[in-house]
C-alpha cells in the first residue's frame, strides 16, 4: 500500500512538472506573438507613411523611378507577407529599399529643404525608432522562448508537444551599414 501510494505520489509530481513546463512555453510563446504584434503595429504606420513619402519624392526624382519602386514593390510584399518569419523578411527588404531612397536624396537639396519632405522624414525617423524599440523586445521574447525549449528538461516538454526554436528579427542587409562608425563631416 505505502508502494503504490509512492508510486502515485512520483506520478503526480511528475504530472505536475509536465503542466508547469507547458503551460510555461505555451505562456513565452504568446509573449512572443504579443511582441511581434506591436512590431506590426509599428510596420503598418511604416507602410501608411512610405506612399506619401514616395508622392512627395516623385516630382523632384524624375530619374531616379527605380528607387520608388522598389520601395513600393517591397511595401506591396511586406504587407502581404503571412507568416513572421516572410514579414520579418519582407520588411528587411523594406528597410533596404528605404535606405536606398536616403542615398538618392542627398542628390537633391531642393528636396531635402522641401518641408513636407522633413515631416515625413522626421516621421518614418520617429516610427523606424519605435520599431527597434519593439524590435528589441521581440528578440528578447525570443529568446526567452528559444532558452526554454533548448533547457532540460523542458526541451523534452517542447519537443513532445512540437515548440521549436523561432527565428529572431534582424537587421539583415542593413547588419553592415548598423555596423559601420558614422561619418561625421564638418
Amino acid at each position: 500500500m505505502v508502494i503504490v501510494l509512492f508510486f502515485l505520489g512520483i506520478l503526480f509530481a511528475i504530472c505536475l512538472m509536465v503542466i508547469t513546463l507547458y503551460n510555461r512555453l505555451v505562456k513565452l510563446k504568446n509573449n512572443r506573438e504579443q511582441a511581434f504584434a506591436d512590431v506590426d503595429v509599428q510596420l503598418r504606420l511604416r507602410h501608411d507613411l512610405i506612399p506619401q513619402l514616395v508622392d512627395s519624392v516623385k516630382g523632384y526624382m524624375g530619374y531616379e523611378k527605380s528607387v520608388l519602386v522598389e520601395i513600393t514593390e517591397a511595401r506591396t510584399a511586406a504587407m502581404k507577407a503571412g507568416t513572421i518569419s516572410e514579414k520579418i523578411a519582407a520588411e528587411n527588404k523594406l528597410s533596404s529599399a528605404l535606405d536606398g531612397l536616403k542615398v538618392a536624396v542627398e542628390a537633391y537639396p531642393d528636396l531635402k529643404a522641401s518641408q513636407t519632405f522633413m515631416n515625413l522624414q522626421g516621421e518614418i525617423s520617429d516610427v523606424e525608432n519605435k520599431i527597434a524599440a519593439a524590435r528589441r523586445f521581440f528578440n528578447s521574447a525570443t529568446k526567452e522562448l528559444n532558452v526554454a525549449t533548448e533547457l532540460f528538461p523542458s526541451n523534452l516538454i517542447a519537443t513532445l508537444f512540437n515548440f521549436k526554436r523561432e527565428a529572431m528579427f534582424e537587421l539583415g542587409d542593413q547588419r553592415t551599414s548598423a555596423e559601420q562608425p558614422p561619418v561625421i563631416r564638418f
